[in-house]
């Protein structure tokens, strides 16, 4: 499956979208504030879906991550983004859809000297079918396993440079006094 080279939003400190830029080239040294979104999927045993980044990604490959994350399109509302995402990525639906982190922003630099630098609203979501075995895009995924939350907690706060530096971010938020 190939990866399509959509623009991504530009916006401002304020996340008010100022212009676009395709993401092929966003993602650089100097990367320009732009919108993201990151999704934590669960299943009906309340496991998390987490997922191994492709080696073949140009930052953070091979990492361990949550379960979906990627960019609106320019006018595309971010609840959309989120199932087109986690169907090009998993083969996979979700339902009960809902903002937990709305206004979640952080910058990291990956070793290869890209930095992200995202307003990146996170969301959680139940699986529709949970006993369906996700369908990874191999250009996206190369691994993937329903844990436990506690266990993600647990393996974020020991290890947390297997992980990507967003999740361990939002987790260590998640698992604030609203968390699941």
């Amino acid at each position: 499956m190939t990866v399509v080279d959509d623009p991504v939003v530009l916006v401002n400190a304020h996340g008010e979208p100022i212009g676009q830029q395709l993401k092929s080239a966003v993602h650089t040294a100097t990367t320009p504030l732009h919108l993201a979104f990151s999704l934590y999927l669960f299943n009906a045993a309340g496991q998390l879906l987490l997922t191994r980044r492709a080696l073949s990604k140009r930052t953070w490959p091979g990492v361990w991550t949550n379960s979906c994350c990627g960019h609106p399109r320019p006018d595309e509302p971010l609840a959309d983004a989120v199932r087109r995402r986690l169907d090009t990525e998993l083969g996979l639906a979700v339902e009960d859809l809902s903002c937990a982190l709305p206004d979640f922003a952080y910058t990291a630099l990956d070793a290869s000297g890209i930095r992200e630098n995202e307003i990146c609203p996170v969301f959680v979501g139940s699986a529709v079918h949970p006993n369906v075995v996700p369908a990874p895009n191999e250009d996206e995924v190369m691994d993937w396993a329903w844990v436990d939350w506690r266990d993600v907690v647990t393996a974020m706060a020991a290890t947390p440079f297997a992980f990507s530096p967003w999740a361990v971010c939002q987790v260590r938020q998640l698992t604030g006094p609203a968390a699941r």
